[in-house]
């Protein structure tokens, strides 16, 4: 048990500390590779809770494609932070009075906080017995059992939101040439061929 505490204790430091080092590096590369570290750290949160498919899926999903994602973004793009950052002091006065705002409303809802007296008894009939079944198939059973319509229109909304994101990114150059492939496959012989007659010495 003494170990098991200990292992939470590290992992939530790390996972904190990482979080915090995301928003702080100067450098956006080192953010992901903070992000990186933060990714794995919550997946340990998770095998200590039991939950080891939920820390394969951050590990495969998260740290495998998003993050490396991210990296590959930040270092193929050549932005210039320094003209990005010209700008922060303008603004420094509204997102401080935004961030008041909200660690005052966070404060509020903390401070009314009440846990139902059922809460836990209602948490533990909702979750099997280890020994019973598997976090996979129970995890399993209730995403694509009980909240399978909920499971559905999360899929179609965020179908929806891709489709949008291309819709608005998308931008018809005139001055790029684009391949006209029908125009290919349909065009006739004295269309793409020329003859001419070359005489000696002459060069084309």
């Amino acid at each position: 048990m003494a170990l098991t505490a200990i292992a939470f204790y590290v992992f939530a430091t790390v996972t904190v500390a990482a979080g915090l080092l995301v928003t702080l590096a100067r450098n956006p590369v080192h953010s992901v590779l903070w992000l990186i570290l933060a990714f794995f750290s919550t997946a340990g949160l998770f095998v200590l809770m039991g939950a080891e498919f939920i820390a394969m899926v951050m590990v495969f999903v998260y740290v495998g494609a998003v993050a490396v994602l991210f990296l590959f973004v930040v270092m193929m793009l050549d932005v210039d932070f320094a003209e990005l950052k010209k700008g922060v002091a303008d603004f420094l006065p509204l997102g401080v009075m935004i961030g008041v705002v909200l660690l005052v409303e966070l404060g509020l809802v903390i401070g009314q906080w009440l846990i139902a007296p059922q809460a836990p008894v209602q948490r533990m009939a909702e979750t099997p017995a280890s020994d019973q079944v598997e976090n996979t198939v129970a995890l399993g059973r209730l995403i694509y059992t009980d909240y399978v319509y909920l499971f559905q229109a999360a899929g179609l909304v965020l179908f929806v939101a891709m489709i949008g994101a291309i819709v608005l990114t998308m931008r018809h150059r005139e001055e790029v040439k684009r391949q006209d492939v029908t125009g290919q496959m349909w065009r006739r012989r004295e269309e793409a061929v020329e003859l001419r007659d070359v005489k000696p010495g002459q060069g084309i």
